[in-house]
């Protein structure tokens, strides 16, 4: 069925209407935002105090210590030919498993006589190689950075041994031995601050939305006509007296906040 010419009119003009009250809402959310900078500011700052003071308080600071290892495999001791370069890079991957088994683990753990399960040091340590490089950096973490330095340095003598034995390797040679950490690697204070601050700024905004949008109360003219349908005909000020019957209200809901 054909529409007539004041059908399609009448329906433009409802989708018109519609979008302006998009619009409307849109900029009062914004004014609303707009009027409660200071909470949404406060929030964020308020937030990132409350990370770095859990920071600081309640996170344990933890050391990383980190040693380096070259392995090679070279089938003759006096030269060392291509295909053994390319055997080694591609054997790399193995020597970072080799040195994360158990049997390197709990030789650390004997060695230095260390509380520690198998999966706990797994957890302190990282193996990690460098693109096109044969070089092996064992990196362990740990609160005291003098305990960390010797872990890894464990860690390496330890599985330089096991590579030989399993592996068949002439050498295992030491690039740089672990440092004792001046600088904690974990965690980052400025980093949580801001993370704070931002989750501080988010939820003072979702809370200030949500407090609108539920708050039906008639305010202005325009809210009778928006929600009501209905036109004013005219308003009736406020007495001196009721203002500041209103205004001493606001006051003891301030004080009692």
């Amino acid at each position: 069925m054909r529409k007539t010419g004041r059908e399609d009119k009448m329906e433009h003009q409802n989708l018109q209407d519609t979008t302006d009250d998009i619009e409307i809402d849109l900029m009062e959310l914004l004014h609303v935002l707009l009027n409660r900078w200071w909470i949404i500011l406060l929030s964020g700052i308020l937030g990132g105090l409350i990370f770095i003071a859990a920071t600081v308080l309640f996170i344990t600071p933890q050391y990383l210590s980190t040693t380096k290892m070259y392995v090679l495999s070279k089938q003759d001791s006096n030269t060392i030919t291509q295909q053994d370069m390319q055997t080694s890079l591609s054997l790399t991957k193995d020597y970072a498993e080799l040195i994360k088994s158990r049997t390197v683990t709990e030789g650390v753990i004997t060695q230095l006589g260390l509380d520690l399960t198998h999966e706990e040091l797994l957890d302190k340590m990282t193996v990690d190689s460098a693109t096109d490089t044969r070089i092996l950096s064992i990196s362990v973490k740990d609160e005291d950075p003098y305990k960390a330095c010797e872990i890894a340095n464990s860690i390496r003598d330890v599985a330089a041994n096991h590579i030989k034995n399993v592996m068949d390797i002439d050498a295992v040679n030491v690039v740089e031995t672990a440092n004792i950490p001046e600088e904690k690697a974990s965690p980052s204070i400025s980093k949580n601050g801001i993370i704070g601050g931002i989750l501080g700024v988010f939820l003072s905004v979702a809370v200030v939305l949500i407090s609108y949008m539920v708050n039906d109360t008639i305010k202005t003219q325009d809210d009778v006509e928006r929600y009501l349908g209905l036109s004013t005909l005219g308003t009736i000020p406020l007495t001196e007296t009721e203002k500041k019957k209103r205004k001493k209200k606001q006051k003891r809901g301030r004080g009692r906040r």
